[in-house]
């Protein structure tokens, strides 16, 4: 058998330099009917080594009847059933080859995604503990979009999984597409539904004109491509970083997505940036009321001029104590409003259990602490200003030593002074 080169060199003399087989022959040092075997075959010359049998031909026909019978029988029981004993490799390969000829045909659906149609949600836990103050860390979860059509990746870390903080997350997850995908898909998150949406994300749907749709339970695949996005995020973005907190790691991946979302997707073997504009042109304009606005908390101010904000409390300014107020929260800041006066504006605290206090909401309250307590006055001067208000009288006021010698506690004895 000639090899490769021999066999283009040959065609190349033959049909380029216009040489006979047997000028070929005596050019190249072979004979002549390998020449002309080689300008014969249009296909490059290929070593076929000559079939061997295998122990398991003598079986197969023993095989092919299990099978026809079980088509799914496991190879362990085929080896039971035939007598077999040898290795299970080859045993097993033979069984492979043999099993799809007896299995009813059962292609697998492709799902085709078209532009704008939806966006796959999720939220991802990462394995890192992440500073959030006062001593504290946490694993705080991150919402994780992904487009259908371009597999567009977007993600925040948020404070909580609570439907006001997944709300808020949408919504700055959608801000930064300025679009909204007709539909979005949830496994059954509590904070999103069970089977059907809160009223809260109700509300949201129809503000975004969409449709929530929930996988049926137990059923990951339903929404594979954010699942392969949490798994691409845990293997190629956290290892080996660092985070200083929740705005770091935000920093952090808002960065790293805008690397990730250049590259190559093998699932549709392109660039999601490449596919993004017709992506986002079929999506759904963002409409321009901040959802979380919708849902403020009114509550009366008590003396204690703090409020609650899921496990922490927050400082109001003292003088709205006792009026109604409205406090408007997000995963970064909490606002408190009484009319259109604003009496408190916090940082989001990711810590737990805290006091957050406004130097300037303190200092207020001592201040108001102090004008409405009345002024110390003496004993003397409070006891007769009681005697005259209750009884109308004038009562004598005695020096205190006539007391004690009344009672024989001095010299004087009980009839002095008295």
């Amino acid at each position: 058998m000639i090899r490769v080169e021999d066999w283009a060199e040959i065609r190349r003399l033959h049909r380029s330099e216009g040489l006979s087989a047997r000028a070929v022959a005596r050019e190249l040092g072979i004979s002549r009917g390998t020449v002309l075997r080689a300008l014969a075959s249009d296909r490059p010359p290929q070593y076929r080594r000559a079939p061997k049998g295998s122990a398991v031909d003598a079986v197969e026909p023993a095989i092919r009847e299990l099978l026809k019978k079980t088509p799914t029988m496991p190879v362990t029981v085929i080896a039971e059933r035939i007598g077999w004993e040898r290795g299970l490799t080859i045993l097993r390969e033979r069984v492979r080859e043999l099993r799809p000829a007896f299995l009813p045909v059962d292609p697998v659906s492709r799902t085709v995604y078209q532009p704008g149609e939806l966006a796959q949600c999720d939220l991802w836990f990462p394995a890192v503990d992440i500073p959030l103050g006062y001593g504290q860390t946490g694993r705080p979860p991150v919402l994780v979009m992904v487009s259908g059509y371009s597999r567009m990746i977007t993600a925040r870390m948020l404070p909580s999984r609570t439907t006001a903080d997944l709300i808020d997350g949408h919504w700055q997850l959608l801000s930064g597409w300025q679009a909204v995908p007709r539909t979005l898909v949830w496994d059954n998150e509590a904070g999103v539904g069970r089977g059907k949406p809160t009223t809260e994300f109700a509300a949201l749907a129809g503000l975004l004109a969409i449709r929530i749709h929930f996988c049926r339970p137990r059923d990951p695949e339903a929404k594979g491509l954010v699942e392969r996005a949490n798994g691409y995020l845990e293997t190629s973005f956290l290892p080996g970083r660092v985070f200083t907190g929740p705005d770091d790691f935000n920093g952090q991946l808002t960065a790293w997505l805008q690397v990730a979302n250049r590259r190559r997707h093998r699932g549709i073997d392109a660039h999601p940036m490449d596919r993004w504009d017709a992506d986002r042109s079929a999506m759904l304009a963002l409409p321009p009321v901040a959802p979380p606005n919708w849902w403020p908390r009114t509550i009366r101010l008590g003396r204690d001029h703090y409020i609650r904000v899921d496990t922490c409390d927050y400082s109001v300014h003292p003088r709205a104590i006792g009026h109604r107020i409205t406090v408007r929260t997000d995963t970064e800041s909490i606002v408190v409003t009484c009319g259109d006066d604003v009496v408190a504006r916090h940082g989001r605290c990711w810590a737990r259990h805290q006091t957050i206090t406004d130097p300037e909401h303190a200092a207020a309250a001592r201040r108001l602490r102090d004008q409405a307590r009345p002024p110390a006055r003496t004993t003397t001067a409070l006891s007769t200003a009681l005697a005259k208000d209750n009884l109308g009288i004038e009562v004598e006021q005695r020096a205190l030593g006539s007391y004690d010698r009344i009672f024989t506690l001095i010299e004087g004895g009980a009839g002095k002074d008295t």
